[in-house]
C-alpha cells in the first residue's frame, strides 16, 4: 500500500492521454540565431520520411539560404493576407490548416503578435485552436518571451519584451527541445551576417547581443528546460508509485494592490511556485473602511488578477477591515505556507504615521513564511497615494476655496461680536461641507486655506499673518489638525458609502434577475428576462444564441437589434470552443460583440452576446465579473427551461404511447368481432353452399354486409380522428336546414335504431344554420348511436331545436342509464368510456369526433343529466355565418 500510485497524478495522466488533443513540441532557444527553425525543419523532414503527413503552416526563413533549402520538399500552406492601414500583412491561415487537417503542422515564432483583424491577437492562441482539433504542432520560442521572466529579462538586458506568452502554454507542451549554441559561436554567426544583415547585426551586438546578456539568457533557457524535465520525472514517478523523497506540499499566496509593483509580484510568485512545484493564489484585499473608488486603480487591479490567472494562479478578492487580518485569516484557513508581498513604495514617514502592512504581516504571521519583494529603481521612488492625488474636475477646488471665502466674509461681519476662537467653527463647517460634497482633496485644501484665512482676516493684527498673542498659535495648530481629521473621516465615510452603493447595486441586480428567473415558465420568458436585466445593468444590447440541429442560432435579442453574420460567426466560435470571444477578449477582439458561453455542469446550453450601443465602450473588470455572475444564472435558467420543455415532450410522448396502447386495446376487440363474423359467414358460404337453403344463405350475406358496414364505420371514425388532430379537417360552410341533416342522419342509422322511437321537434320557421352538412350529419349520427347504445329497447329518443342568443341549439334526449356527474366533463375525451357493469361495445371515439367537428364550426357541445333519468347532449352553433367559416 505504501507504493500505491498517486490517484490525482494517475487521473491527470489518463485524462491527458484520452483528450484527443494534438501534441505540442517547442524548440526552445535563448535568442534569435541559435538554429531553432533549422532544427524544427530537420525534425519535420525526419517525420515525413517516417510516412507522417507534414505541412508548413508558417515559417520565417529571414532569407537564410540553408533554412530556405530545408523548406523545399515540404507542403507549404498559403498565408492569409490581412489589410491594415493600407498595408498587407501575411499571417498564418488557421482555417486552411484546420481544413487540410495534417498530422503535423510547423508554426514558427510561437510568441508572434498577429495583425489586427485576425481571429486571435497572438499566434500561440492560433496554435491552441489547432491543437484542440487534434493536430500536432512543432513551433519555436525564445526564452525571453515567457511572461514570468519578463521583468528578469528587462533587468538583465535593459529591454522590455512586449511579445510574451503565458507560462501555462509551455507547461502544457508534450516535449521541449533546447536548441543551444555557445555565445561566442552565436556572436561569430552574427558578425558573419548569418543572423541579421550587417547594419542590423552591429546594432544588435551593441544593444542586446552582448556576451553577458547572452550568457544570462542561455542560463534561463537551460534552467527552464531542466525544471520541465524535473516536473516530468516527478509526474512519472508518482503515476507509477516509484518511491522518492517527496517534499511537503507548498501553497503560496501573493498580495497585490494597484501599485506598479504588482505585475512583478505576480511573475516572481509564478517562478517561485515553479521552483517549489506549488499551487499559488493571487489575492486582492479591499479594505472596508477605505474602498478603492479610483477607476484607473480598479482597472489596474483587474489586469493584474487577469495576468495571475493567465500564469496559472487562482485569483480572489477579499473584503475585510485590514489587509493583514484578511491575508492571514485566509492563509490559515487554506493551508498557505508562504506569503509574498511587495516592498512598500510610500515614504517612510507615511509608514510611521499610518503603519506598515509588511511589518504588521511579518509580526502576526506565526509559522507562515513571508517573502518581501523589492522593486526596480524606477519603481522605488515614493509615489503619491491615490487618496492624495488631485480630484477632477478642478472646479471642485475652486468651490472649496469659495466656501472658505464665504466663511471668512461671515466671520468679518461678526468678528466684533464673537471671540476669534468661536469663529473657528465657520471654517470647520466649510471643511465638512467640502469633504461631503467635493471629496478628500478639496477638503484638505479647505483646511489649509481656512487656517491661513483665519489668521489673516480674523486674528489681530488684521490683514497680516503676524500673531500678536502666542496663544493663537495653538489655536491655528488645533484648527489645522481637527480640520485634517474631520476631512479624512468625512471623505472616508463618503467613499465607503459610494462603495456600498456600488456593491448594493450589483447585488440588487443579481437578486432581481434570480427572483424573476424563478418565476419564468418557459424558454421565451427566460430569454426575455435575461435580455431585459442585462441590458439595463450594462447599458448594452443583448442576444441569446441557442443550438438547433447542431448549429447555433439567435433565439432572442433586444428590441431593434439583430446580430449580423460576423457576430453570428463569433457566437459559433464561442459555442464550438466553450470560450469567450469577441470584443475585449483574446479571440476575434475586433468584433463588435462580446460572446460568453452559457455553461452548466452538464455542458454548453447556448451563448450570450452583449453589444455596446456606442462604439469604444469596453466592460471594466468589475463589469466582466458581474456579467459572469449574470451568465451563470442565465445558463442555469436556460437549462432548467430546456429540461422542463424536454420533460413536457417526454410526458407528451408517454401520453401518446399510452394513447396508442389504449387505442390498440380499445379497437382490437371491435376490429376482431366484425372480422370474425365476416370470416365465419364467408367460410360457411364457401364450405356449406350446397347444404344451405336460400334463407340461410341470405342471412349469412346480410350478416357479412352489416359487419362490413360496422368495420367501415370504425375505420372511418379513426380516420376522422386523425384528420381532426392533425388540423387537416376543413369545413365548407353553407346555410342548410337542420331538419334535413337530422333526416339524413336517421336514414344512415337505419336498422341500428332498433326498436327505439324517434321524436323530432323542430319549429316550422327555424332558420337555416351555417354548417358543413356532411360533417354535421356525422355529429348527429354519432350522438344518436351513442343514445341508442345506452338506452333500453322501446325507449323514446327525442330531438329538438330552438334559437337562443343568436345560436341554434340542437338537443338529443334519451332515457338511458345516464352518466355519473364526475364523468360528464370527460366523455368527449378520446377513448374515454364510462366504466359500467354491462359490457357495451365501442371505441370511445364517437363523441370525441363530434366535439372536434363542432369545435371547427366555432360551436360547443356538452352533456348534462336529464330529469327523471337519462342524458341530454346539447349542440350549439353560431347563426352568424362569419363565425363558421
Amino acid at each position: 500500500m505504501q507504493n500505491r500510485p498517486d490517484p490525482d497524478e494517475l487521473l491527470k495522466h489518463v485524462e491527458s492521454e484520452e483528450t484527443g488533443r494534438g501534441k505540442l513540441k517547442i524548440f526552445l532557444g535563448y535568442v534569435a540565431g541559435v538554429g531553432k527553425t533549422y532544427a524544427m525543419l530537420e525534425a519535420a523532414h525526419q517525420r515525413k520520411e517516417q510516412g507522417l503527413d507534414v505541412v508548413v503552416g508558417y515559417i520565417e526563413t529571414h532569407k537564410r539560404a540553408e533554412t530556405e533549402e530545408l523548406v523545399t520538399g515540404l507542403e507549404v500552406l498559403p498565408r492569409k493576407q490581412i489589410e491594415y492601414h493600407n498595408v498587407t500583412l501575411p499571417e498564418m491561415d488557421v482555417d486552411a490548416v484546420l481544413k487540410r487537417r495534417p498530422k503535423l503542422v510547423l508554426v514558427d515564432e510561437f510568441a508572434h503578435t498577429n495583425a489586427p483583424g485576425s481571429r486571435h491577437p497572438k499566434r500561440f492562441q492560433d496554435v491552441a485552436e489547432i491543437l484542440d482539433a487534434g493536430i500536432d504542432v512543432y513551433t519555436t520560442l525564445n526564452i525571453q518571451h515567457l511572461e514570468s521572466l519578463n521583468d528578469v529579462v528587462a533587468q538583465v538586458t535593459g529591454i522590455i519584451v512586449r511579445e510574451t506568452i503565458p507560462d501555462r502554454v509551455i507547461d502544457e507542451a508534450s516535449e521541449i527541445e533546447v536548441i543551444d549554441l555557445p555565445p561566442d559561436e552565436l556572436l561569430t554567426r552574427l558578425q558573419e551576417g548569418k543572423v541579421y544583415i550587417p547594419e542590423q547585426a552591429s546594432r544588435a551586438i551593441d544593444k542586446f547581443f552582448r556576451k553577458g546578456n547572452l550568457t544570462a539568457l542561455r542560463e534561463m533557457s537551460l534552467r527552464r528546460a531542466a525544471e520541465r524535465v524535473d516536473d516530468q520525472m516527478r509526474s512519472y514517478m508518482q503515476t507509477r508509485a516509484i518511491s522518492g523523497p517527496w517534499g511537503a506540499s507548498e501553497r503560496l499566496l501573493v498580495c497585490i494592490s494597484p501599485s506598479p509593483l504588482a505585475e512583478k509580484l505576480i511573475r516572481t510568485t509564478r517562478r517561485l511556485a515553479d521552483e517549489l512545484n506549488a499551487e499559488w493564489i493571487a489575492v486582492y484585499v479591499e479594505v472596508a473602511s477605505k474602498p478603492e473608488n479610483n477607476p484607473a486603480n480598479r482597472e489596474r487591479i483587474g489586469r493584474t488578477l487577469q495576468l495571475a490567472e493567465e500564469l496559472g494562479a487562482k485569483s480572489i478578492t477579499l473584503s475585510e477591515r485590514s489587509i493583514q487580518e484578511a491575508v492571514l485569516d485566509y492563509a490559515r484557513k487554506n493551508n498557505i505556507t508562504k506569503v509574498v508581498i511587495g516592498k512598500p513604495l510610500k515614504p517612510r514617514w507615511q509608514e510611521i504615521v499610518t503603519g506598515s502592512v509588511v511589518d504588521q504581516l511579518i509580526y502576526a504571521s506565526g509559522d507562515i513564511d513571508v517573502y518581501v519583494i523589492s522593486a526596480r529603481t524606477e519603481l522605488n521612488k515614493p509615489i503619491i497615494p491615490s487618496d492624495w492625488q488631485p480630484h477632477q474636475p478642478i472646479g471642485r477646488y475652486l468651490l472649496s476655496l469659495g466656501l472658505v471665502a464665504l466663511s471668512t466674509l461671515l466671520g468679518i461681519l461678526v468678528r466684533g461680536d464673537l471671540e476669534p476662537a468661536n469663529l473657528v467653527m465657520l471654517y470647520l463647517a466649510s471643511v465638512v461641507i467640502s469633504a461631503i460634497f467635493l471629496g478628500r482633496g478639496p477638503s484638505l485644501l479647505a483646511a489649509v486655506a481656512g487656517v491661513l484665512a483665519f489668521d489673516f482676516f480674523l486674528v489681530p493684527p488684521y490683514l497680516t499673518l503676524a500673531v500678536s498673542d502666542t496663544q493663537y498659535i495653538v489655536t491655528f495648530g488645533m484648527l489645522f489638525i481637527v480640520s485634517l481629521v474631520i476631512s479624512s473621516l468625512t471623505a472616508q465615510g463618503r467613499e465607503q458609502a459610494e462603495a456600498a452603493i456600488r456593491r448594493e447595486s450589483q447585488t440588487n441586480a443579481l437578486y432581481n434577475l434570480g427572483r424573476d428567473l424563478t418565476s419564468a415558465t418557459d424558454l421565451n420568458n427566460v430569454a426575455d428576462i435575461v435580455i431585459s436585466h442585462i441590458g439595463q445593468a450594462f447599458g448594452r444590447e443583448v442576444v441569446i444564441f441557442l443550438p438547433e440541429n447542431g448549429r447555433i442560432h439567435p433565439f432572442a435579442s433586444s428590441p431593434n437589434y439583430q446580430p449580423d453574420e460576423n457576430e453570428l460567426a463569433v457566437a459559433a466560435w464561442t459555442f464550438d470552443h466553450d470560450q469567450p470571444a469577441g470584443r475585449g477578449t483574446d479571440t476575434l477582439p475586433a468584433a463588435s460583440i462580446r460572446c460568453v458561453p452559457l455553461r452548466t455542469s452538464n455542458g454548453m446550453v447556448g451563448v450570450l452576446g452583449v453589444h455596446p450601443k456606442e462604439s469604444g465602450s469596453l466592460l471594466t473588470p468589475e463589469q466582466r465579473q458581474t456579467l459572469d455572475a449574470f451568465t451563470n444564472q442565465a445558463a442555469l435558467a436556460v437549462e432548467r427551461a430546456s429540461l422542463a420543455e424536454q420533460a413536457h415532450q417526454t410526458e407528451l410522448l408517454q401520453a401518446t404511447e399510452k394513447l396508442q396502447s389504449a387505442l390498440l386495446n380499445s379497437i382490437s376487440h371491435d376490429l376482431r368481432t366484425p372480422l370474425v363474423s365476416i370470416t365465419g359467414a364467408l367460410t360457411s358460404l364457401d364450405e356449406q353452399s350446397e347444404s344451405l337453403d336460400d334463407e340461410n344463405r341470405r342471412s349469412l350475406i346480410v350478416t357479412a354486409r352489416e359487419e362490413a358496414d360496422r368495420l367501415n364505420r370504425l375505420v372511418g371514425n379513426l380516420l376522422s380522428m386523425t384528420r381532426i388532430e392533425s388540423g387537416a379537417i376543413k369545413i365548407h360552410s353553407e346555410p342548410d336546414d337542420i331538419q334535413d341533416a337530422i333526416g339524413t342522419a336517421l336514414e344512415q342509422l337505419g336498422k341500428r335504431l332498433g326498436r327505439h322511437g324517434i321524436q323530432v321537434n323542430i319549429p316550422v320557421d327555424f332558420p337555416l344554420v351555417p354548417m358543413d352538412f356532411t360533417l354535421m350529419v356525422q355529429v348527429i349520427v354519432n350522438v344518436l348511436e351513442n343514445a341508442v347504445k345506452y338506452s333500453p329497447e322501446n325507449s323514446l329518443i327525442e330531438i329538438s331545436a330552438q334559437l337562443m342568443d343568436k345560436k341554434a341549439r340542437l338537443q338529443i334526449f334519451d332515457r338511458g342509464v345516464g352518466i355519473p356527474a364526475e364523468d360528464l366533463p370527460r366523455i368527449f375525451d378520446k377513448f374515454y368510456r364510462v366504466q359500467r357493469p354491462e359490457n357495451v361495445s365501442g371505441t370511445g371515439l364517437g363523441l370525441s369526433i363530434s366535439k372536434g367537428i363542432v369545435d371547427v364550426h366555432h360551436g360547443i357541445i356538452y352533456a348534462s343529466a336529464r330529469t327523471g333519468g337519462g342524458t341530454v347532449i346539447t349542440i350549439e352553433l353560431p347563426l352568424d355565418e362569419e363565425y363558421s367559416q
